[in-house]
């Protein structure tokens, strides 16, 4: 605030007194002097509260406002940041769209983007072991692995597993492959076709088998980080009719 805008704050009889050279003068010089830095921050303030506009000393703060300081954990407080400011901008920036697919293989996916700057991060759900998420880091990225685990950590479900793998996510382990079986044919070479078969006693048809429900066409299915597959109910047995 201004000396003339403190000075007309004050009574009349304080007015008068407040001249060039007096005491109240010379005190109200003193709080116009005291008062400059406080406006000075109030009159930006908004860019405090900016990922890309607030001092490099306020973006390890802000990421608490969007959870994600699990980021800059780190065992000192003098400690370096584990990313560049750059990324830790972009973090804090896209904090809602985080918070709003985390626990998703797409959150997770762009967490893990946005603090290396590395693309090609794989997420495979093994079939035998349910509930259990690997992600394959590409070679890029392989240095920031401590990095890397405790965003994983954070984004993935409280009931998944998971493993961290560094490696070529172009070519991901496949599975060897299974020996055929003992009594498989070549084809081309077995018993020659038979004759028409015998007829047989007729066919009485049984209880009908429940109605599989096929995928809508243009749906594609998603598969979820966690989420488990619950097979349909088996059909019950029609009751005996009493005797």
């Amino acid at each position: 605030m201004r000396r003339a805008a403190i000075e007309r704050l004050l009574p009349a009889a304080y007015q008068r007194a407040a001249g060039p050279g007096s005491v109240l003068g010379a005190l109200l010089d003193v709080m116009e002097a005291l008062h400059a830095p406080d406006e000075a921050v109030l009159a930006d303030v908004d860019a405090l509260f900016g990922p890309y506009r607030t001092p490099d000393g306020f973006v390890a703060y802000l990421t608490r406002w969007v959870a994600m300081d699990h980021v800059v954990a780190a065992p000192r407080a003098d400690a370096p940041l584990p990313l560049p400011m750059g990324r830790l901008r972009d973090l804090v920036a896209h904090g809602a769209l985080l918070a709003r697919w985390r626990g998703t293989p797409y959150g997770m996916r762009t967490a893990l983007e946005l603090a290396t700057g590395v693309t090609g991060f794989v997420l495979d759900e093994p079939p035998d072991r349910p509930f259990h998420l690997v992600v394959r880091v590409p070679p890029a990225a392989a240095d920031r692995l401590a990095l890397v685990i405790r965003i994983v950590e954070a984004e993935k479900p409280a009931a998944v597993t998971v493993e961290v793998v560094a490696g070529d996510p172009a070519d991901p382990p496949s599975d060897p492959p299974s020996d055929p079986p003992a009594d498989a044919t070549p084809p081309g070479t077995g018993p020659p076709p038979a004759g028409p078969p015998e007829p047989g006693p007729p066919h009485t048809p049984g209880p009908p088998e429940p109605d599989v429900a096929e995928p809508a066409a243009g749906v594609a299915s998603v598969r979820a980080v966690g989420r488990a597959h619950v097979p349909a109910p088996l059909p019950h047995d029609p009751p005996e009719e009493p005797s």
